[in-house]
């Protein structure tokens, strides 16, 4: 008895894998549009919040939406934001300075109509100055991403009791107006960034600083030195940063694998990038 015909296989429907890998990479843009997406730490401006090699998860949608919040800031300026609100002091934003398609990472400190000055390092809102205690140093490992080799910081090198090199940085605690308190790391004096003359942040701009004071191109640095030229428009705000998911010492290369894991920083991921507010409130004076 002879074998039943094998049927002729089908044809490749190549216009329906197009566009199913389409309507994928749009699922995939819209959720990084829209919810949330993944943020890579490239400098020290942060420290010791954040430290280089750090990867974290943003969310884009607790100030509404903007022009900057499409994964590729290919849209021109927009005034306003979709089911905005204004952030509270204390949150880690990521931010699109005006005019530029790259992210800054920074924390906001003043809030529309805040009178705010700088002052010998220390940060003086609606004339009242923020609540700053030292609090030891942050030993932070050094590694290939954490090298600790720049001129201002070399003095802080230590090694410490486990034989590992340290990068022992002077740490000060601040409590903003509200109750959110948060570790920063100042260096000494360094003028240029330690001093910054009282303005009154217009309506719907926010003041916007790094951890890390005197290595931080924030709202007190001119655009021209790569800073953010004063108050920045909260259409420019990208998002709210929200935790570690995983981080590395800069040792990893794409051909070795095993290097993928050897480069980990164990103790890092999970971290809540959210400001402590449990500290008692403290009411600005307007």
């Amino acid at each position: 008895m002879a074998a039943p015909a094998k049927p002729a296989p089908r044809p490749t429907d190549w216009w329906g894998e197009a566009k199913g890998i389409f309507w994928l990479v749009l699922a995939v843009l819209a959720f990084h549009s829209l919810l949330a997406k993944p943020f890579y730490i490239p400098s020290e401006s942060m420290m010791p919040t954040l430290v280089k090699g750090d990867r974290l998860v943003v969310t884009k949608y607790p100030y509404g939406w903007s022009y900057v919040s499409p994964s590729f800031h290919v849209l021109p300026f927009l005034q306003g934001r979709l089911f905005g609100r204004l952030p509270e002091r204390g949150d880690i934003v990521i931010v699109t300075p005006p005019g530029k398609t790259s992210d800054y990472i920074k924390r906001v400190i003043g809030l529309p109509g805040d009178r705010l000055a700088v002052r010998n390092g220390t940060v003086i809102l609606n004339g009242v100055p923020v609540q700053r205690r030292s609090v030891g140093t942050a030993k932070i490992p050094v590694d290939a991403n954490v090298p600790c080799d720049q001129p201002q910081v070399m003095q802080y090198r230590v090694t410490g009791e486990d034989g590992r090199l340290y990068c022992a940085l002077p740490l000060v605690r601040e409590t903003l107006p509200g109750g959110a308190t948060f570790n920063t790391i100042d260096l000494g004096d360094y003028p240029a960034v330690d001093d910054y003359a009282e303005i009154t942040i217009p309506a719907n701009h926010v003041f916007l600083m790094g951890d890390n004071r005197d290595q931080s191109a924030d709202s007190r640095v001119p655009a021209d030195q790569e800073g953010l030229n004063g108050p920045v428009p909260y259409e420019n705000l990208g998002g709210r940063a929200e935790f570690i998911t995983f981080s590395l010492d800069g040792t990893s290369t794409w051909l070795n694998p095993i290097s993928w894991f050897t480069a980990m920083r164990g103790d890092r991921a999970g971290i809540s990038l959210h400001p402590d507010r449990s500290a008692a409130a403290v009411t600005p004076a307007k």
